[in-house]
This record gives C-alpha cells, sequence and structure tokens, in this order.
C-alpha cells in the first residue's frame, strides 16, 4: 500500500492551507468593513445628522 519512493514533502500542501487560511480572515475582515460602511451609509441617507458609532465604557 505504501510506496517508499513516493515521499513528497507536504510543504505545498502546508503553503496552499496557509493561503487558504489568509484568504478566509481577509474575506471575514473585508465582509465586516463593508457591512459597517453600509449601516453608515443608512444612517446618512435617512437624514441623521449624529451616525457615530458609541462605545460602551470599559
Amino acid at each position: 500500500m505504501d510506496d517508499p519512493d513516493q515521499g513528497g514533502s507536504r510543504r505545498p500542501a502546508i503553503a496552499g492551507l496557509a493561503i487558504a487560511v489568509v484568504l478566509l480572515v481577509t474575506g471575514l475582515w473585508l465582509a465586516h468593513e463593508l457591512t459597517a460602511a453600509s449601516k453608515m451609509q443608512d444612517c446618512l441617507m435617512s437624514g441623521r445628522t449624529n451616525c457615530n458609532v458609541i462605545e460602551p465604557a470599559r
């Protein structure tokens, strides 16, 4: 079953996995930023003048 001649490196697989993780994280960050921008635009388009995000006190 195991062929000792096929001692392929796992480096390409790990590199592919790392690229996939980077793309996933970038996509999630971009979706979050676009959602925040959309909410801000909706607030401004409704005619409000105070659309600042209020941070809770820590």
